[in-house]
């Protein structure tokens, strides 16, 4: 069998989308998992929406999710240059624009603004376009010649004929037929002498042997444009896999105004690497089993693209969230410790033992961006209302915690040792002394030391990290409160 050979070839526009990072991972599985070469190349023909450090982030997002690429433009596996700007320089894509054109497949065209913008528009999938009326292609060889002697601007593009249809094959939707009536004279080259996006895609597929192209199904409407292309060259259609639609939660493409379109957003909002890309291979794509957590090892075993559907994803943050918890609670310690660092130490700027604190809310956080409201309380006391001493399950009040926290408050006064497990077994004491359970003393203690209703610790835990004299002072607040409630 020919060897697997897939190809993530990103534009350097910007942060890297969900959707272009679920092709690279799908390219980069695709081709483990049957053994093959998974190839980066650069696709910088647009030059209008090139944006400086995009290769930069192109680069540390791959090395980041581990996306290895077996070729690019820093790893030269004899089809390169793997940059399609240095590509150009070679006149690759002139090449064999000239060749579509001897075969009468493409031809030139001279048509200026003012010309093109009095042509008859259509609506194609929602959007307005200027349907080419073939005039170029009327001209005369001399006439072409004559044009390119005088230095008319050109561009050159595809020659499909008005009668007949195209069909092509995709591993996932099946065969599609389209009639070519319904097919533009695509530019293949542009005026700038820069091949556009569809053309340069083609060449480059074919000449960098590519076996399998995994793209947006947005793109299955110019399929029947880049086969015909393919055709009239004489090469090997690659294997086609176009996925479905990322959506938001109301079922809308996702944009970059969702806030969690991009790897760097959902980095910047606290979620795992490892995290990302186990519930971005999931979105679209589902295992034999119901199993959702997968290594990337797992991913490389476990991939089969014929289960990829047909349907729109949809991205549930929730569902990401959970999931990253997860992520958090099997990680080890010292790596959580060194993940979530950063974010407690901007929570709790002063002398507070961060190692205890982590170890409070590991289990806790979905993401670490989570850390900081958990953990505020031990910086500076919230304004708390007093109705929450009431708790119905702990069978408390304002009246029995009022109770409760003036017993306990000489008790606390006179314990030196606060340690967790001391407390405990001072309160403890009082506890049995009392005849109550547990969590009639506990919960109002906890509320006077946290003023929260959701903690990361139990009250002793809380007063190990407060220390004795904010500890007290603390209660001795709370019974204030209490007091004049």
């Amino acid at each position: 069998m020919e060897k697997i050979r897939t190809r993530y070839a990103p534009s350097p526009t910007g942060k890297m989308h969900v959707g272009n990072l679920r092709s690279a991972l799908y390219e980069f599985l695709i081709a483990k998992h049957a053994g093959g070469d998974f190839m980066l190349r650069i696709e910088d023909t647009d030059q209008e929406r090139f944006v400086d450090g995009a290769i930069e982030i192109i680069y540390r997002t791959m090395a980041k999710t581990g996306l290895v690429h077996d070729e690019g433009p820093d790893k030269d596996g004899g089809y390169g240059p793997y940059v399609q700007s240095e590509r150009m320089k070679t006149g690759i894509y002139m090449k064999y624009a000239k060749e579509l054109i001897d075969k009468g497949e493409a031809y030139y065209c001279f048509c200026d603004r003012e010309r093109l913008a009095s042509l008859k528009t259509e609506v194609v999938e929602g959007k307005e376009i200027r349907i080419y009326d073939k005039h170029c292609l009327g001209l005369s060889i001399e006439e072409v010649q004559d044009y390119l002697n005088a230095g008319r601007p050109f561009v050159i593009r595809q020659n499909i004929p008005n009668e007949g249809s195209t069909t092509f094959h995709d591993e996932l939707y099946g065969d599609i037929t389209v009639e070519n009536s319904e097919l533009d004279d695509m530019i293949l080259i542009k005026s700038d002498g820069f091949p556009t996006y569809n053309f340069a895609n083609v060449v480059d597929d074919h000449t960098m042997n590519i076996t399998h192209v995994v793209r947006g199904n947005e793109y299955l409407s110019s399929s029947p444009k880049y086969v015909r292309l393919y055709e009239a060259f004489g090469w090997q259609v690659p294997v086609y896999i176009h996925l479905p639609l990322i959506t938001d939660e109301n079922h809308k493409k996702l944009a970059k105004r969702s806030g969690h379109a991009s790897f760097e957003d959902l980095l910047e909002q606290g979620f795992v690497t490892e995290a990302i890309i186990n519930y971005i291979a999931l979105l679209g794509w589902s295992p034999e089993d119901n199993r959702e957590i997968f290594s990337l090892r797992e991913l490389i075993e476990n991939f089969d693209y014929r289960r990829i559907s047909k349907s729109p994803a949809v991205f549930d943050i929730v569902k990401l969230r959970w999931m990253n918890g997860e992520y958090i609670k099997a990680m080890d310690f010292d790596v959580f410790y060194e993940m979530a660092e950063p974010y407690l130490r901007l929570a709790l700027p002063g002398n507070f033992d961060l190692k205890k604190i982590a170890a409070m809310v590991k289990t806790r956080v979905e993401v670490f961006t989570d850390i900081a409201d958990m953990v505020d309380f031990f910086r500076e006391m919230p304004v708390y209302d007093v109705a929450m001493y009431n708790h119905k399950k702990m069978k408390t009040d304002t009246v029995s915690s009022l109770e409760v926290l003036r017993e306990v408050l000489p008790i606390l006064e006179v314990q030196e040792n606060y340690s967790n497990d001391a407390l405990y077994q001072v309160l403890s004491g009082y506890v049995e002394r009392k005849g109550c359970k547990n969590g009639f003393v506990m919960w109002p203690v906890r509320t006077a030391v946290s003023g929260k209703q959701m903690t990361p610790a139990g009250a002793t835990e809380i007063m190990e990290i407060l220390g004795k004299e904010e500890s007290l002072r603390r209660i001795r607040k709370g019974i204030e409160m209490l007091q004049n409630a």
